[in-house]
């Protein structure tokens, strides 16, 4: 009986109020990733140096915490709200639900929720385009590429995903109308953003099939993309996170989406009295999604290729060029 507590136990324990000090504090906020964790070195690790550039810049603590499986979600959260604490940020569309549950029970606190809409008066939901980041690696796949062919590893097969792949062959194509582009999903439930085996193993077949660039949108499940393209001696492109530093020299840029941003600015609009619920877009004009460049990969993107992109970048921002948002054609 007592194994069987122990689960219940360990969540009541790791969700106790802050004591000394922190408890004096009048914004106490938590943030609870999912599953995966925070050390994925991509989506949950960027709300993670978001929430830390927060304490950094304030030295407000907060609270984290990491479900070991989607059953501990509801209770996460509820438990966090029943403890005071006034802010919550939840990441990832899986808590959806979740919060049209227990938002209008806890009405005095306020939610974020990042890559899902919620409709609740005091939920602020955080969106990006990321069909806008992926678009411009797409451009640079397709520029870098010396075979035409270039590949996309997904992770669970949502929409959201689609969204990354149908901009990225869209950037891929604005460049070379010809390339080919081959596609695969990590999986269908859950379990595909850590399944980083399975994952490489999609990369290695479409370098079998003459691919020679491969992005990843698969959450910790595209270490193993990255991983393939290193040892294949390919490219890859990270995503979410800038991941250049994994593998210097096969990393050809990384589609960054500010998670970082998005939970560093929520916290510290609820800490300043300035926060509001509603839905925040975050796109290349609001500096939300975008590609990376720095010392590990500078030397593979030419002047001439970074030119091209940018010059992308300020059409897509001027409405001069339309990236599809995957979204928009599963409402027609």
């Amino acid at each position: 009986m007592f194994r069987k507590l122990l689960p219940a136990l360990f969540l009541f324990c790791l969700l106790s109020p802050l004591s000394g000090a922190g408890n004096a504090l009048a914004f106490k906020p938590a943030v609870i990733y999912d599953q995966v964790g925070k050390s994925d070195r991509s989506f949950n690790e960027a709300a993670f140096r978001g929430a830390e550039r927060f304490t950094g810049e304030t030295g407000v603590p907060y609270r984290e915490f990491t479900p070991t499986n989607e059953s501990q979600y509801d209770q996460a959260v509820h438990r966090f709200a029943e403890r005071g604490y006034d802010m919550i940020v939840v990441v990832g569309f899986s808590y959806a639900s979740v919060l049209e549950k227990l938002a209008p029970e806890f009405p005095d606190v306020r939610f974020v929720i990042v890559d899902m809409v919620v409709n609740q008066p005091n939920v602020q939901s955080v969106v990006f385009k990321e069909h806008e980041g992926s678009f411009l690696v797409g451009m640079i796949a397709a520029m870098k590429s010396e075979t035409g062919k270039v590949g996309f590893v997904g992770g669970m097969d949502i929409p959201l995903i689609r969204k990354f792949a149908l901009g990225y062959e869209e950037g891929a194509r604005f460049v070379d109308p010809d390339i080919e582009v081959f596609r695969n999903m990590t999986g269908t439930t859950p379990a595909a953003w850590g399944d980083p085996i399975k994952a490489g193993e999609l990369a290695r077949s479409q370098f079998d099939r003459g691919a020679d660039v491969v992005y990843q949108a698969a959450g910790s499940s595209g270490l193993g993309v990255l991983q393939a393209a290193a040892d294949l001696g390919k490219f890859s492109i990270g995503t979410d996170a800038n991941q250049n530093y994994l593998h210097p020299g096969s990393v050809l840029t990384s589609m960054v989406k500010r998670v970082d941003l998005a939970v560093f600015e929520a916290l510290l609009a609820a800490n300043d009295g300035s926060w509001k619920p509603g839905v925040r877009v975050l796109g290349l004009a609001e500096g939300g999604v975008g590609y990376s460049l720095d010392k590990y990969n500078e030397s593979l993107i030419t002047p001439a290729m970074r030119e091209r992109v940018e010059a992308a970048r300020a059409d897509i921002i001027a409405g001069r060029i339309k990236v599809t948002d995957y979204f928009d054609i599963m409402d027609k």
